[in-house]
């Protein structure tokens, strides 16, 4: 949590179920900014992240928690929201099928007009650009942009209150990430990080995101509360 977050405030924090947003949220509240959290179904193919959200948001004690229908499954383009893309269980090279057009984008977008309802100058993402899958709108060039943007085009902004886009986690490794998060009490046992779990929410083992979380659990020597599917395990590269 950035040094200038002004204690008891209001903040606007994105929260997916993951293991990077349960995190940002931990971090928000132990500083002391009054949460709330939103959450996006956004037609994505696997439900179990928005059950995940909502134990996330109740463990760590947010003023409210908002999950908001916003469907941009219909265009496709993304293995996270078209079945007819399998997910990779193998390493790909470049940005892959897993890339979301233009998610983060979006997300902030409703973020940020949330946070000028509620008179809330931070906005918290849990973006990072160091163990992740190479997606363009986790990257610092990225995050500094939308906040000029949220500052040219907001009445907020305009009237000079400003608007504050905050994302902790970008330079930290998975494992630095699980650390602080232990550190601060998050219950990552409430978190579901795979892109291809099964209807009970047990992780496949072999996506990215399983490999990521399974690497930084053990780079951070923290038992990994995952629980996977029968027979598989994520492989740490």
């Amino acid at each position: 949590m950035p040094a200038d977050a002004d204690k008891g405030k209001q903040a606007v924090v994105l929260v997916s179920g993951g293991l990077d947003s349960a995190t940002v949220l931990a971090l928000a509240a132990s500083a002391g900014a009054r949460c709330h959290a939103l959450t996006l179904d956004y037609g994505q193919r696997h439900r179990v992240e928005l059950n995940a959200a909502r134990r996330v948001a109740q463990a760590l004690h947010v003023v409210e928690h908002r999950v908001v229908r916003l469907d941009i499954g219909w265009m496709g383009g993304s293995a996270l929201t078209d079945s007819a893309i399998p997910v990779p269980n193998v390493p790909t090279e470049g940005i892959p099928v897993t890339y979301v057009p233009a998610r983060n984008t979006v997300f902030l977008s409703i973020a940020l007009a949330w946070a000028e309802v509620l008179d809330a100058v931070d906005i918290y993402i849990g973006a990072n650009a160091v163990d992740y899958s190479g997606y363009p709108d986790c990257r610092p060039e990225f995050i500094q942009a939308f906040e000029t943007l949220a500052n040219l085009a907001t009445k907020a902004g305009v009237e000079g209150r400003g608007f504050r886009v905050h994302a902790p986690l970008m330079n930290l490794s998975k494992s630095e990430i699980i650390r602080l998060g232990t550190r601060l009490g998050v219950d990552y046992s409430l978190t579901v990080s795979c892109y291809d779990p099964d209807a009970a929410g047990r992780a496949c083992g072999g996506c990215d995101a399983c490999r990521l979380r399974t690497r930084g659990f053990a780079d951070a020597e923290i038992d990994d509360p995952t629980r996977y599917v029968a027979g598989t395990g994520a492989e740490i590269h």
